[in-house]
């Protein structure tokens, strides 16, 4: 088999013919600039001078402000309904009576398989309350373990090639 490499077609456009023309030019690098910047970095050069007081106090100032930080973004703000503040109720449902067991996967709740089970109901049909706020998830049911499902409910994601069926829930 003969393989060759086919140049990109030239632009039409004169200023577009100059900027590739310009990204193409070769760049050329000082030799040395490895050796300059290692010799620099060896002689404490380009470094911050601190004394050693102000170095602890940044230090301290750091942790502290991450300390802030995790509490403020840990804090949820519960609503009557049970969830946090602007999440939506999603019901999902999967029709299986012969199946003993059933989960969903998903980016709510980092793809886990024992994170979020499903539970049956007298008419074989498998359910879950989620919690969800609004945007787009990426989701599959996993059938007694070993089987994975779409679901027949929703719209189902363009295939990805790497993976088992999904579907796209759209919470608003």
């Amino acid at each position: 088999m003969t393989s060759f490499r086919a140049d990109p077609p030239e632009p039409d456009d004169e200023t577009l013919r100059r900027v590739v023309a310009e990204l193409r030019r070769p760049v050329a690098i000082d030799p040395g600039i490895d050796q300059r910047a290692l010799s620099a970095i060896r002689a404490g050069r380009g470094t911050a001078t601190f004394s050693r007081p102000r170095r602890w106090w940044l230090g301290a100032a750091a942790a502290v402000a991450a300390l802030a930080a995790s509490l403020l973004l840990g804090v949820r703000h519960t609503n009557p309904a049970g969830g946090t503040g602007g999440e939506r109720a999603v019901v999902l449902r999967l029709v299986a009576p012969a199946s003993s067991a059933v989960v969903v996967v998903g980016d709510f709740n980092d793809w886990s398989p024992v994170a979020t089970p499903l539970r049956p109901t007298a008419s074989g049909e498998w359910t879950v309350r989620l919690d969800l706020p609004p945007g787009r998830y990426r989701y599959t049911f996993l059938v007694d373990g070993r089987e994975w499902k779409s679901d027949p409910a929703e719209p189902p994601a363009p295939d990805n090639d790497y993976g088992p069926p999904t579907s796209i829930l759209t919470v608003t």
